[in-house]
């Protein structure tokens, strides 16, 4: 009899239809049945012995909210036996329903029940709690996972007991992942968390990666792939990242449209096993990044969100660096402008943030400059090692891409047809804050824009973080940030910003709420008093817009 090994995942869902992504034991047939009658069923197919569904569910009914039930071969497999959570829910939106986004970045798996957790309690076990004690009040409508959903380069203490019974960590790469499989026990490890796999049970998720779902400082530089490429174990690592992450969170950012046209999708179904299939596919997405697309568009109404991949489309070569090859930048574009006048706030979803505390900009700008060879070799030598120590690899460090933003934000939100707010989400810098851009006078867009950074989820959040970020968004910072940009002769940006919200440090969330032309934010942050229950607690709330 076939089992439930991990999921359900809810992903997709609009106003008729969803996809709830499994892993069973075996084939099998996986079939999703809702309370209302709607439903859908399809084969598993296999990847390097394991076996996945993304099942399609059709006949839902606008603004229905339904519980439903997996089917394995025709046995019920959840909701579990004894479960003390509600039951598993597809809502649906109806036309002009409010709309909540809930953002965050950069989640370590809980530890196992019982043992101690090093970094505090988990944002997203807290929401689940919450949502568990009141199914029928607030939840959000989806949940955006801005990068870092695994580490595969930080290991847990209980990861790396079992990579031990598996195999010498003498050997590189030691208690990192080395292969898929390893992967795969990321993802149990992280979603078999009781309250995580309830939540990602009942509220649709959207995903991206960003460095450490493969290594960290992923895609830095061509001198990095140049010596990652040399490295024995690196070829089997970053395949089977990108085999694992195709599997267990890309398919699910698509709608069953995209789905029925993706022939890599269609042949690894029709294989009885597609693992040559997604490793080839995988291989290709290495060697040649403009040939995959792992940039996605979603409509919820009439909030349109554009999650860019900003990791591995990237322009590496030092004269033409890009964060976006030429392909995808068209692609991301045209996904923005598309209709005129047909949504109220634009979401741009990026793993790393496009305005940065200023000091880190500027510095990360000069690093630029300094690799590109603007003041010689020898200082080109010293930029690419600080570039891979200090981690100086967002927008800042790729400045015709950071201006390209500037550019196609400021369009997007011009003209009679401009929505009420343009918000770039983003994560990875392990703190949150709210900063917005000031266009020159006579040149600023009638969309109010905002960069809406939040991170950590659940990590760790050092001394040396706090004081970093704090210092780079001070005025002094400021001032250092300009002598460094000075002195690689690097041009200003062609709009300024300031920090209107934060820094805050914490593991937390951030939720958007839209409505018609109207916006509000608010920041949660785990708060926990000995003897009682961690809860989610507001920080801040703010209005975006009130139109």
């Amino acid at each position: 009899m076939a089992e439930l090994r991990l999921g359900p995942l809810l992903r997709y869902a609009d106003g008729s239809s969803a996809t709830v992504w499994v892993e069973a034991s075996r084939p099998c047939a996986a079939e999703v049945r809702c309370a209302d009658g709607a439903g859908g069923e399809t084969q598993t197919f296999q990847v390097s012995g394991h076996h996945y569904a993304l099942v399609p569910v059709t006949g839902l009914t606008p603004g229905s909210s339904s519980p439903y039930e997996v089917l394995l071969d025709g046995v019920r497999v959840w909701p579990l036996p004894d479960s003390p959570f509600p039951e598993s829910v597809i809502r649906t939106p109806a036309e002009g329903d409010t709309v909540r986004v809930a953002f965050g970045s950069c989640r370590w798996a809980a530890p196992p029940h019982g043992e101690p957790d090093p970094v505090g309690q988990d944002a997203l076990d807290t929401l689940a709690a919450r949502i568990a004690s009141a199914p029928d009040g607030e939840r959000p409508d989806v949940l955006l996972l801005l990068g870092d959903q695994v580490y595969a380069d930080e290991t847990s203490p209980a990861t790396r007991r079992w990579l031990a019974a598996r195999r010498d960590l003498g050997d590189p790469p030691g208690s990192e992942v080395a292969d898929y499989e390893e992967y795969t026990h990321l993802y149990y490890e992280s979603w078999l968390d009781p309250e995580i796999r309830w939540l990602l049970s009942t509220v649709p998720s959207c995903m991206i990666f960003d460095d450490h779902d493969v290594i960290d400082d992923w895609n830095t530089s061509a001198a990095w792939v140049e010596d990652m490429r040399a490295t024995p174990w690196w070829r089997e690592r970053v395949l089977s990242g990108l085999m694992s992450y195709w599997v267990h969170q890309h398919l699910g950012n698509l709608s069953p449209a995209e789905l029925d046209s993706d022939p890599l999708y269609a042949a690894v179904r029709e294989t009885p096993d597609g693992t040559d299939e997604l490793r080839a596919f995988a291989s290709r997405a290495d060697v040649d990044p403009p040939s995959v697309r792992w940039s996605y568009r979603r409509d919820f109404g009439r909030v349109r969100l554009v999650m860019v991949d900003s990791r591995a489309a990237r322009v590496l070569d030092e004269e033409n660096r890009s964060m976006l090859a030429p392909g995808e930048e068209r692609w991301v574009r045209e996904q923005v402008l598309d209709g005129p006048g047909s949504y109220d706030h634009l979401l741009i979803g990026t793993s790393l943030p496009w305005l940065l505390p200023h000091l880190v900009h500027d510095a990360e700008a000069w690093n630029a400059a300094l690799c590109r060879g603007e003041r010689g070799a020898r200082w080109a030598r010293f930029g690419e090692d600080l570039r891979r120590r200090a981690d100086l690899e967002h927008w800042a460090a790729f400045p015709a891409s950071f201006e390209a933003l500037v550019e196609l934000i400021a369009e997007a939100g011009s003209g009679p047809d401009a929505p009420a707010t343009v918000c770039v989400l983003s994560g990875d810098v392990h703190h949150a804050y709210i900063a917005e851009p000031r266009w020159p006078e006579g040149s600023e867009p009638e969309a109010r824009v905002l960069q809406l950074t939040c991170s950590p989820v659940h990590n760790s959040i050092p001394l040396s973080i706090r004081l970093g970020f704090r210092f780079g968004w001070s005025a002094v910072g400021r001032f250092l940030g300009r002598r460094f940009a000075g002195h690689g002769t690097c041009p200003q940006p062609s709009v300024d910003w300031r920090r209107t919200g934060g820094p805050w440090f914490g593991n937390q969330l951030m939720t958007l709420t839209l409505r018609g032309r109207s916006a509000r934010l608010r920041l949660e942050q785990v708060r926990a008093v000995r003897g009682e229950k961690a809860r989610l607690a507001v920080v801040s709330e703010s209005v975006l817009s009130e139109k």
